[in-house]
């Protein structure tokens, strides 16, 4: 009898432990269901973020920004299940990114335009530039696109009809003072400027480095087409544009308080698009 005893006991024992680690578990997965990791770069996005953590907090929600510094790794991260969303990239970066890596990343709000410009580095004016004059611009596909249009614009270099959004410096057709084009990682831009005569910038990387955009020697205009095709947008992996965590986010970052905190604090350099 006591050995009957026993072993009831031991099941009972183990019963009891199950139940606890369930009860655990699903603890553990609701408070994760409360949490909404999102992946930014620090400038503006993950500020802007930290603008909206009390609104996500009255919802029931802790909002956790995980800084990166480059333009890649939040995608990864994002495809990978690690992160809830990220805020860091454009449309067209982003359609770019999906099509090369095979991620399933979809945008859910489109949030701010940063006007890309041009910035003095060895060459004070671009009426100034000289023949063979280093003009440094970032090296992905959609970011490269941009510095050269902005170039085309200031009448540097002409580019091949259509090469539009995609265009690189093969699609260069004339260039009467022979720059040299720099293709550097578009972090890495700013820190080139003073061994270049200019530097095409991402709005995000030239706030990092302490630029306004009155201090560039050419922007891109807020009513442009670029303007459009470049907001910075939310994103999600596929399949969850709907989920209660996106929902709650979008609504908590498309707010007054967003906009007016752009707005009274980044100088023309962020502009809000909603």
């Amino acid at each position: 009898m006591r050995k009957i005893s026993l072993k009831k006991k031991a099941i009972a024992a183990l019963l009891t432990l199950s139940i606890a680690a369930g009860l655990l578990t699903g603890c553990g997965k609701e408070k994760n269901n409360k949490v909404i990791k999102v992946g930014a770069v620090p400038t503006p996005h993950a500020e802007v973020l930290n603008v909206i953590k009390d609104n996500l907090k009255d919802k029931g929600y802790t909002l956790e920004v995980v800084e990166y510094n480059d333009y890649v790794l939040p995608n990864k991260a994002l495809e990978d299940g690690e992160l809830d969303a990220n805020y860091f990239q454009h449309q067209p970066y982003l359609d770019n990114f999906n099509e090369e890596n095979k991620t399933h990343i979809v945008s859910v709000a489109a949030i701010h335009f940063e006007p890309f410009g041009i910035y003095a580095g060895k060459t004070k004016s671009l009426d100034d530039l000289k023949e063979g004059a280093t003009v440094a611009v970032p090296n992905d596909t959609t970011n490269e696109a941009r510095a050269l249009l902005l170039l085309e614009a200031q009448g540097l270099i002409k580019l091949k009809d259509g090469a539009g959004i995609t265009a690189t410096v093969l699609d260069i057709e004339e260039n009467p003072l022979k720059l040299e084009i720099k293709e550097l990682e578009a972090a890495q831009v700013a820190r080139a400027v003073a061994d270049v005569d200019v530097a095409a910038i991402n709005g995000n990387y030239a706030i990092d480095a302490g630029y306004k955009v009155s201090d560039a020697l050419a922007v891109e205009a807020a009513d442009s087409l670029a303007a459009e095709t470049y907001a910075n947008i939310v994103a999600v992996k596929q399949g969850n544009e709907n989920s209660d965590k996106t929902k709650a986010l979008v609504e908590a970052i498309l707010s007054d308080e967003v906009r007016n905190y752009i707005n009274e604090n980044y100088e023309g350099a962020v502009v809000p698009v909603f």
